[in-house]
């Protein structure tokens, strides 16, 4: 167990708190592991009906995963330790995605990176006005992960790869509005929901959430689908790039200069995992290729140079390797995506 996270059982609730409020709640492997745990643990005990997962105090629900134990791991020993990290995550997503039991996650803050691999396979998932949701990965050299390909893939048009290649971050009315939550509630009204939660029919659930929740003000994400949809149609980088560039509205002029200070690598990886997962009938096949991905990328120079212009210097000017779009050929997208040997692909619990 680990002080970083809080795991306890009130009334038939299984309850699953982060807290980490000085890194907004990113996990670390500690906290990976004693998740899991008590999922297996209460997968097969009858007197858990439900799991609700949410955050201690503090502005962040969970902002991603221990980035900068991750880059140590990749100056330092080849990425192996950051490996066991993406391989363990990914069970812990799975065993989310395949649970058996209801799992509610309260997005109640931000909500980024390795938060929406803990939150979207949840079957009920709450936004508040305190949401801030964002995968956000092109701008330290990553890639939506976290089973992002298989989420961002099957939203509606061409947003999942707007918010993949922009990181752009969604408040909780675009959260209900695009269906990445299925509630509304202001952040007054959680204490009553999951007390209901855990002492009311867990048939209830649904309704319980659905009493408390309020119409959210209008979605500013929503107003710009036909935008996204135009520029963001093609699967090849090169492409959006050019149709932003001849658009002279604010708004995409505003998108291309976002998409200039991102990874190219990353935004060409995160293209081509979307339209591959959205192929894909099983989440475990999506988590096996995902994993592929993190282990080749995690040694990539752009990943160690992104989380040094983001955590480490804080420059926030990273110089990307390749620098340009031009410059990530399709040989190397290939051999990133590329079977690993049988002994070392991914595997559920």
């Amino acid at each position: 167990m680990t002080d970083d996270i809080f795991i306890r059982v009130e009334g038939h609730a299984g309850f699953i708190s982060l807290n980490r409020p000085s890194a907004l709640h990113a996990l670390t492997l500690p906290m990976v592991h004693a998740m899991t745990e008590a999922l297996l643990a209460w997968r097969n005990d009858d007197a858990v009906k439900c799991v609700v997962i949410d955050h201690g105090n503090g502005r962040g629900f969970c902002a991603g995963g221990d980035i900068a134990f991750l880059r140590n791991s990749a100056l330092h020993d080849g990425g192996e330790s950051g490996r066991k990290f993406f391989h363990d995550e990914y069970q812990l997503n799975h065993l989310l995605f395949t649970y058996s039991k209801p799992v509610v996650a309260f997005m109640d803050g931000i909500t980024m990176g390795g938060g929406v691999g803990i939150s979207q396979p949840a079957r009920f998932r709450v936004a508040t006005e305190n949401t801030k949701f964002a995968m956000p990965e092109t701008g330290i050299g990553l890639f939506p992960d976290v089973g992002g390909g298989w989420y961002l893939s099957r939203l509606e048009g061409r947003v999942g790869q707007f918010l993949a290649l922009t990181g752009a971050r969604i408040a909780g009315p675009g959260c209900l509005a695009l269906g990445l939550a299925t509630h509304y509630l202001p952040s007054s009204a959680l204490a009553e929901a999951k007390a209901r939660i855990a002492s009311e029919d867990v048939e209830r659930i649904d309704g319980i959430l659905g009493t408390l929740s309020e119409t959210p003000p209008e979605s500013k994400i929503v107003e710009t689908l036909p935008q996204i949809n135009r520029h963001f149609a093609s699967n090849a980088f090169e492409d959006i790039l050019a149709s932003l560039e001849g658009d002279e509205s604010e708004w995409a002029m505003k998108e291309l200069a976002t998409l200039r200070t991102k990874s190219p690598q990353t935004c060409k990886v995160a293209l081509r995992q979307l339209s591959e997962s959205l192929k894909l009938n099983d989440f475990t096949d999506n988590m096996a290729m995902e994993y592929r991905i993190a282990s080749r990328v995690i040694v990539r120079p752009d990943f160690a140079e992104g989380v040094r212009a983001v955590i480490v210097d804080k420059d926030n000017a990273p110089k990307w390797d390749p620098a340009t779009a031009e410059g990530v050929t399709d040989a190397l997208v290939d051999a990133i995506f590329a079977p690993l040997p049988a002994q070392e692909e991914w595997k559920p619990l």
